[in-house]
C-alpha cells in the first residue's frame, strides 16, 4: 500500500514587487466637469521556481484611464508572494499557480492599486473580482488547442 504524500502550500511572503503611477495629464484633468473616464484593466501572471516545492506568482495589473483619447492615469502593478507547494502532483501544482496563488494576490493588488488612484487625486477605483479559476481554464483550453492545431499541420 503507497502511501500518499501529504499536500502542504504555505504563503511565504506576499509583497509588492514593482508598482508605477502616473498621472500625465494633472492638474488640468481635475477641472473637468463631467468626468467619466474610460478604465481598461490588463491582467497577466508569471511564475518563477525559486527552489524544490517553493515558487514566486507575480500578478501583473495594469490599469489605463482614459478620457476623450488622453490617458488620464496610468497604474501598473506587480504584486507577488513566495508560496510553498508540497506533496501536490505536476496537474494540481500547475492550478495552483495558475489560479489559487493569483486569488490570494488579488485583494492586495487590488488595494494598493485604490491606495494609488486616491493619491493621485482621483475618485476610488475599485476593481471588480476576478474569477483566476475560468482564466486558468480558458488558458489551459488555448494550450490544448494550440496543441491540437499544430499536431495537424
Amino acid at each position: 500500500m503507497s502511501e500518499q504524500a501529504e499536500k502542504n502550500f504555505v504563503i511565504q511572503k506576499i509583497y509588492l514587487k514593482d508598482v508605477s503611477f502616473e498621472s500625465p495629464v494633472s492638474p488640468a484633468v481635475f477641472s473637468e466637469e463631467n468626468w467619466a473616464p474610460e478604465i481598461n484593466v490588463q491582467l497577466n501572471t508569471e511564475s518563477n521556481a525559486l527552489a524544490e516545492n517553493v515558487v514566486e506568482s507575480i500578478l501583473k495589473i495594469t490599469v489605463t484611464a482614459k478620457f476623450e483619447d488622453t490617458t488620464v492615469f496610468l497604474v501598473e502593478l506587480d504584486q507577488a508572494g513566495v508560496f510553498t507547494l508540497e506533496g501536490f502532483n505536476d496537474e494540481e501544482k500547475a492550478g495552483m499557480i495558475g489560479s489559487y496563488c493569483p486569488n490570494l494576490l488579488f485583494p492586495y493588488a487590488r488595494e494598493a492599486i485604490s491606495d494609488l488612484v486616491g493619491k493621485g487625486g482621483f475618485p476610488q477605483l475599485l476593481l471588480a473580482p476576478v474569477n483566476f479559476d475560468a482564466l486558468y481554464a480558458r488558458h489551459l483550453e488555448q494550450q490544448q488547442q494550440a496543441a491540437t492545431e499544430e499536431t495537424a499541420h
